[in-house]
């Protein structure tokens, strides 16, 4: 399962290079967000993996409580070492409800690991979120970047590969509205991490 393999990326240190390697995106993806928050707002990171999205979170001002949510065991505690005043929370995300919706909701790389991502989506709009609030995903796993398609055999846990279309129509049948996508960081023959966000209307 996709939450063993994330244990033992911990235990192997692993996760410090995942931080590395899609920060670039992820600043990108709290960019474009912050620039669209115009009052205090509270967060959640769905997949927080060791904590360093919300530890930022947590410098921004504006932002008055943000939380993380993971299914791996060895992240989440890693996460509260790192971080003792953080709140983090050790769930499966589909089980996961905030005692209080949030106004923006971040996810990088973690919701190809469902078996169907549109529930997810579906029970982030439904249960996370405030009216007006976003959610924003980033995926590197995704049919047009070919560099992916075996990730799932090398990491060994299934994956879902969707096109860039399919990822649009889920955020499109969820009822989200404001519903954009672009390529974020291209590089190297990269395409970019692939970049979808919608609100609650």
């Amino acid at each position: 399962s996709a939450t063993r393999v994330f244990n033992e990326w911990v235990i192997n240190n692993k996760d410090d290079g995942m931080q590395k390697s899609h920060s670039p995106a992820v600043m990108d993806m709290l960019q474009y967000s912050l620039s669209r928050l115009h009052a205090a707002f509270s967060f959640i990171d769905a997949g927080c993996g060791n904590g360093w999205v919300v530890r930022y979170m947590n410098t921004q001002p504006m932002c008055t409580n943000a939380i993380g949510v993971d299914g791996a065991t060895e992240m989440i505690n890693k996460a509260k070492r790192l971080d003792t005043k953080g709140r983090y929370i050790l769930s499966d995300l589909l089980d996961y409800k905030p005692s209080k919706k949030v106004e923006l909701v971040h996810s990088m790389e973690v919701f190809y690991y469902f078996t169907d991502p549109s529930i997810l989506v579906n029970h982030v709009k439904e249960n996370w979120l405030e009216t007006k609030g976003m959610l924003i995903i980033g995926v590197d796993y995704y049919k047009e970047n070919k560099g992916c398609h075996n990730w799932s055999e090398n990491v060994g846990t299934s994956m879902k590969m969707l096109s860039r279309k399919d990822w649009v129509n889920i955020f499109l049948s969820s009822g989200l509205s404001n519903i954009k996508h672009w390529l974020s960081c291209p590089n190297n023959g990269f395409l970019g991490t692939l970049v979808i966000t919608g609100t609650v209307t």
